[in-house]
């Protein structure tokens, strides 16, 4: 069961192109065309549901939006305000969530799906317990992209109980894992050091430019190492169904007792092999899940101008609340702002309190 801050959160995402939205009892005609239609069940014909059927399953919808607070969205396309599809997780068995994205035939072919996908996927991470999975059949490859973009990783074959004997072969796809490390052991500390110098050697904004010695990297590394031990920083990683680790980033707290309730997000990186896989985005949202955990109200960052990091911050509530013009020197001739982002930890808007 969701939190009712989760909840709350829950209920209406938006992406670029989309609306997900928590469903209505107006939604339903669309829900039956959408559940009845053969087109959408070329992989799996055995599993479209009557229309009765498909009547009950969006009372199961609605009631587990009232019981469990949350399931399965209606997709909307943000532009028209026409209901293309459903997406999002629901409980299956003990401590795991099935993805499902069923999208109408006028919307496929325009990455969607994906999209939706995506999204799912990450408020998920960030506001409900239980790995992320998804079977998809073998021979639907047009999902199986969709999961695989959405950061999923294929982990052995699988089945439904209810497919008929020659249907074919499936595969589970489960999503990356975040958790929270207080402590580095020499093989996660190799781990670390390995994924920031790959991340700096690819230009990204972590700190140091291409070309920076390890050792330097290295040295950074013991210092965040030092605050974790005093209990000022804990660490966050992202790792694929196998374990590997592809992305990382640290909470800190600033020592001053009166700044006691922010943190402070350094070196968010994810290994440049897996970009485009939404692994950024999944440790935004592991991050924000791990936070207010450690008592966050308030949360900060700071990146280098120049790197297109703003709006990807903006995406997930951050809103700019400082900038210093050329602060950070990256190179001769190449100064940059020094930018200062905030959200709270919650979501809800920033607001100053009027004094002066």
């Amino acid at each position: 069961m969701a939190t009712p801050e989760a909840t709350a959160a829950l209920t209406d995402l938006h992406t670029r192109r989309l609306r997900l939205r928590r469903p209505e009892s107006g939604d339903e005609p669309v829900c039956l065309a959408l559940h009845t239609d053969p087109a959408l069940y070329r992989h799996a014909p055995y599993a479209r549901p009557t229309r009765d059927e498909a009547r009950a399953g969006f009372e199961t919808q609605l009631s587990a939006w009232g019981s469990d607070g949350f399931d399965y969205w209606i997709v909307s396309d943000r532009a028209t305000g026409a209901r293309i599809g459903v997406a999002g997780v629901r409980p299956d068995g003990p401590g795991r969530l099935n993805l499902y994205y069923r999208l109408a035939t006028a919307a496929h072919g325009k990455g969607l799906a994906i999209e939706a996908a995506r999204a799912a996927v990450v408020a998920a991470t960030e506001w409900l317990p239980g790995r992320i999975e998804a079977l998809v059949k073998d021979s639907n490859i047009a999902s199986i992209r969709t999961a695989e973009r959405a950061g999923l990783d294929a982990i052995g074959a699988d089945s439904r109980p209810d497919d008929p004997l020659g249907s074919g072969a499936s595969t589970r796809y489960a999503a990356p894992t975040v958790a929270r490390v207080d402590r580095l052991d020499d093989s996660a500390r190799e781990q670390v050091l390995g994924l920031w110098c790959r991340v700096t050697e690819a230009g990204g904004s972590v700190g140091f430019v291409p070309g920076a010695p390890r050792s330097r990297v290295a040295a950074s590394l013991a210092d965040h190492e030092a605050q974790m031990a005093s209990g000022r920083a804990f660490g966050v990683g992202l790792r694929t169904a196998a374990g590997d680790l592809v992305g990382w980033a640290w909470w800190a707290q600033v020592a001053n007792p009166l700044l006691a309730h922010g943190r402070w997000l350094y070196r968010l990186m994810v290994d440049p092999a897996h970009q485009g896989r939404n692994f950024g985005a999944l440790l935004m949202a592991g991050a924000h899940r791990a936070a207010p955990a450690d008592g966050a109200e308030l949360l900060q960052l700071g990146y280098r101008s120049g790197s297109g990091l703003g709006d990807f911050y903006a995406r997930f509530g951050y809103a700019e609340v400082g900038r210093i013009p050329g602060a950070i020197r990256v190179a001769a001739g190449d100064d940059r702002d020094d930018v200062t982002m905030a959200r709270r930890a919650e979501g809800a808007p920033l607001r100053g309190d009027g004094r002066h």
